[in-house]
């Protein structure tokens, strides 16, 4: 069962994958072995899948950012995204409902390149119906996880 503590070493964790444990250990009272133990148990439960760097498709050249909505046949949902996962250029993959059954997000140079992908990798798969691209003009807010309440 997760509790308090491990919410808030989450919460620092997610903030920055590679605060020391004796700064987490100092800030909740508890010793650096208290710390460890708890994050192995997050780790080998599940809880925590992954440590990350968020970065900045701009200053890595990528100047053409999109959320692009695929639709396609209810039978091809699945083999589309899978595929979908397989270009480098797509960072983000996942199923959904509403307005698009699969939502991605696309890193490219301009939107030429993004006219090009579209009509020559996504159009071309079996069952696809409709694709809807939304180019990213600022990002806000860029977190990897989320904050716990």
């Amino acid at each position: 069962m997760i509790d308090e503590k491990d919410l808030k070493i989450i919460d620092m964790l997610r903030e920055n994958a590679r605060i020391p444990v004796t700064t987490i250990a100092s800030r909740l009272g508890v010793s650096e072995s208290t710390i460890r133990k708890r994050i192995r148990a997050l780790e080998k439960n599940g809880v925590i899948t992954q440590y990350t760097v968020i970065v900045d498709p701009a200053k890595l050249g990528y100047k053409s950012v999109s959320i692009v909505g695929i639709n396609v046949e209810s039978t091809h949902l699945l083999d589309v995204a899978m595929r979908m996962t397989e270009f480098p250029e797509v960072k983000f993959v996942a199923t959904s409902t509403g307005d698009h059954v699969i939502i991605t997000e696309i890193w490219l140079n301009d939107s030429k390149e993004l006219g090009r992908f579209i009509t020559e990798k996504i159009e071309k798969q079996e069952g696809v119906k409709r694709v809807s691209p939304t180019i990213i003009l600022e990002n806000w807010k860029v977190h990897s996880g989320f904050l716990l309440p």
